[in-house]
């Protein structure tokens, strides 16, 4: 059977533990708290790639980059846009040829995220240096973890944990100071429409028709022989017969005369 001392005992404990719940419950409602955001110098990144169009095939696409080496990228968003000649063009706008190039900023800015917690108080109890609990000015008691290193402010001077009696009034404030890096990055696409195919040389015709034509053939007549000039009459030689016959009749009277 327990000892009077014994049940007083627990029952403290059990008090304390169920202020202790209490306190730890309001905790929140009492501390003021203020959370500042500071920003540092960014810094910009700006990578551009660049490529032709190979295949289209629903939201599906193969480019070509400057490199020589084919990337795919799978199920474009219906959202994307493509801004080619001031038009805003979607993926099954998109033909083999054209030439795309993509922008992608992205930008680096270091914050310090800075949070204050302040409370103002009478001690109630103190376990240094784990806690303490202090009376409100609404009058609730609240306890209150001690971080390391903590000071308090007693009347004009800062103590620690082992310096808190109960009854002071005190004031305590806890700066967390967090480095967070925020990056935004922002991508754009821009392109051009394949070039149209080169005209041809001046001096060559667009289109050449051949159409057969029959071209008449005259046969050239041999020319007819050509006359003989008429060189003289036929006066002499009739002359001559009869004076050669004449001649003849001559010869014969002589041969018989000479007989």
């Amino acid at each position: 059977m327990r000892s009077k001392a014994g049940w007083t005992n627990t029952w403290l404990v059990l008090a304390a533990g169920a202020i202790s719940m209490a306190f730890t419950l309001g905790m929140g409602a009492q501390v003021q708290t203020k959370t500042t955001t500071t920003s540092h110098a960014a810094s910009v990144q700006t990578k551009v790639e660049s490529g032709e169009v190979v295949a289209v095939s629903g939201n599906d696409l193969v480019v070509k980059m400057s490199d020589g080496s084919l990337r795919h990228f799978s199920n474009i968003s219906e959202s994307a846009r493509v801004t080619v000649d001031g038009q805003q063009l979607g993926i099954h706008d998109l033909k083999p040829g054209m030439k795309l190039q993509r922008t992608i900023t992205t930008t680096t800015t270091p914050k310090t995220i800075t949070t204050v917690q302040s409370v103002t108080g009478t001690v109630w109890f103190v376990n240094p240096p784990s806690s303490v609990i202090l009376t409100l000015a609404d009058g609730k008691n609240q306890q209150f973890k001690i971080p390391k290193n903590q000071k308090f402010d007693v009347n004009g001077q800062m103590v620690d944990a082992w310096g808190l009696k109960k009854g002071m009034s005190i004031s305590a404030t806890k700066v967390v100071e967090v480095p967070v890096t925020v990056v935004a990055q922002t991508r754009s696409v821009t392109g051009e429409m394949p070039p149209p195919p080169p005209p041809p040389p001046a001096d060559v015709p667009i289109l050449v028709v051949e159409e057969e034509v029959v071209v008449p053939v005259q046969v050239a007549q041999a020319p007819a022989p050509a006359e003989l000039p008429k060189t003289g009459s036929p006066l002499p030689l009739i002359g001559l017969l009869g004076l050669l016959s004449l001649a003849s009749s001559f010869g014969l009277r002589t041969a018989r005369k000479s007989r």
